[in-house]
């Protein structure tokens, strides 16, 4: 029979409805019989004993929330009975034991990818566009819509063909709501006319100007991390000359990551230019230089500890982090027994994990980093009369997630289990094996631009709502929590793993199959959702609030 309902913990105080529960349903569990007060939707969890007003709420073995009301063992967990508490942490020195997985099964096993000169091995290989200044965004989506249509990387062909139907339609007078005018399928992928360049990559943007000079200044270093990036073979640089981000700013911090920066990159500054027309012509036309040169580059063996994965949720449920988180922290740990890399962000949704964090740590420096900027990200929050309580969604509430903390807990599971090597601030490169920690908001976007800019060259992006998003040169997977969202949006999910709520997987089977779909997306032998659709978000952080 398929269990109702899950204790997570042992020490929990309240337990997870794994599908909807009627109000007078008895739930055997283990050796205990609960009886529900009133409907518990499938994803909520309700009380397991009666609780006074201030009492604590125990989820996944830590504190998520208190009680705001005297509450009755079988009523479901609210906004209106419960609110968000969390542990406060320190540094405590304690000894951390890990026992890694066994990866006998990846034993031997390779990806194909990209060499760069710096030691990196890519997943891709991809042109990249990068504007100094937001003036610049209007020329940027002239190229875009040029380069991308031309050479075979665009996909909104059969918009356009379902478009012109409708103008037919429109000047014959016919009914426009008629079924017959339809979006047409995908034919089969145009031919690109360089075969070993994955894409053109825009990273448009509202800064490298205006605001405070530090914006532009952290911008800068974002900039500089993508045009490093293992993904990239290749840039283009358009600026418009009087913008506080300099292109020597930019020069300058590019050299200080990599000072032996190799790339094809090529400038273009609009106010040295004849005409906006010769500014366009001449970066189209030195562009297909570039697009030769990085096109002689072939994909070749690479072992597993040249990955680098970022990890991130969002459009969380109430089944994140019983399946979808978990099975990814499994992943995660099999890649960092195998010598890879791994980074977790999101700071404000690590709000109520951060001691088992910090004990974790490989020593006291990456500990008090980690608590700084954790402490210092709290502050800012509060300055401006917010904080991270206020961090969980209208949809991850309605979904069950009813408290940060609650959140937090279960979002912390994609880290996997073991020791946090590396505490990163937001654009730091990753440069040690396993599992970094990295500074950037929760905002979906923001923390995958971020991970992107400390080295990942997939992310893992769990989510059980659904969010359609991506990013430029970072090939990113989409993980469903649940069955019903999968096969509801096929179109953006690329591995499911409800079947762990019905017994069908196991936590570690998933793991398992997400690291091989994680080896063949960096081989190029499946191409995810996100990359198909050209979903290529970008988003700097300015490091004000941002939950």
């Amino acid at each position: 029979m398929k269990k109702k309902a899950l204790k997570i913990h042992p020490a929990d105080t309240v337990m997870v409805a794994l599908r909807n529960l009627t109000a007078g349903e008895t739930i055997q569990y283990e050796d205990n019989a609960y009886l529900l007060k009133e409907p518990i939707p499938a994803k909520h969890k309700f009380f397991i004993q009666d609780e006074k007003a201030g009492n604590e709420v125990i989820m996944y073995g830590v504190l998520v929330g208190k009680t705001r009301t005297d509450t009755s063992a079988g009523s479901r967990v609210s906004t209106e009975n419960v609110m968000h508490a969390a542990t406060p942490y320190s540094y405590r020195n304690r000894e951390f034991h890990w026992s890694p997985p066994d990866v006998s099964k990846f034993s031997g096993r390779h990806f194909m990818g990209y060499r760069r000169s710096d030691g990196r091995v890519g997943t891709a290989n991809y042109w990249l566009f990068i504007p100094t200044v937001f003036c610049e965004n209007r020329n940027m989506d002239v190229i875009r819509e040029v380069l991308q249509d031309e050479l075979g990387y665009s996909v909104t062909e059969k918009y356009k063909a379902f478009t012109r139907e409708l103008i037919r339609a429109c000047r014959e007078g016919k009914d426009l709501m008629d079924p017959a005018f339809s979006v047409p399928p995908v034919r089969e992928k145009r031919a690109t006319v360089f075969q070993h360049v994955d894409g053109i990559r825009f990273l448009n943007h509202d800064g490298g100007c205006g605001g405070i000079r530090q914006d532009s200044a952290v911008l800068g270093r974002l900039l500089a991390a993508y045009a490093n990036h293992p993904n990239v073979g290749g840039v283009t640089l358009l600026s418009l000359g009087c913008q506080h981000l300099q292109t020597h700013d930019l020069l300058q911090d590019i050299k200080k990551e990599n000072p032996a920066f190799d790339k094809p990159f090529y400038i273009f500054e609009q106010q040295q230019s004849g005409s906006e027309e010769e500014l366009i012509a001449t970066a189209i036309r030195k562009t297909f230089e570039g697009l030769v040169r990085i096109n002689k580059f072939e994909r070749s063996p690479a072992t597993l500890d040249k990955l680098c994965i970022g990890v991130k949720c969002g459009g969380s449920d109430g089944f994140s982090g019983i399946t979808a988180n978990p099975a990814v922290g499994y992943c995660a740990d099999l890649l960092v027994a195998l010598g890879g890399k791994i980074l977790l962000a999101e700071f404000p949704e690590l709000n109520g994990v951060e001691q088992e964090l910090i004990d974790r740590s490989v020593n006291e420096s990456v500990a008090t980093k980690f608590i700084r900027l954790m402490k210092d990200y709290e502050a800012s929050a509060a300055r401006s009369g917010s904080g991270f309580d206020m961090n969980p969604s209208p949809g991850n509430i309605r979904d069950g997630l009813i408290t940060d903390a609650m959140k937090s807990a279960g979002a912390a599971k994609k880290g996997g289990s073991s020791p946090v090597v590396d505490t990163l601030d937001y654009t730091e490169p990753a440069s040690k094996p396993g599992l970094s920690l990295v500074c950037t908001p929760g905002n979906d976007v923001e923390a995958t631009t971020g991970q992107a800019a400390s080295g990942a060259t997939l992310i893992l992006f769990t989510t059980g709502l659904g969010t359609p998003t991506g990013n430029p040169v970072c090939p990113t997977i989409k993980v469903s929590s649940n069955s019903a969202l999968s096969a509801r949006m096929r179109d953006i999910i690329d591995i499911d793993t409800g079947g762990i709520i019905d017994g069908k997987k196991t936590i570690e089977e998933m793991g398992e199959e997400i690291l091989d779909y994680c080896i063949r997306a960096a081989s190029a032998e499946v191409i995810p959702k996100a990359v198909q659709l050209n979903q290529h978000d970008f988003i700097p952080w300015k490091r004000g609030v941002s939950l």
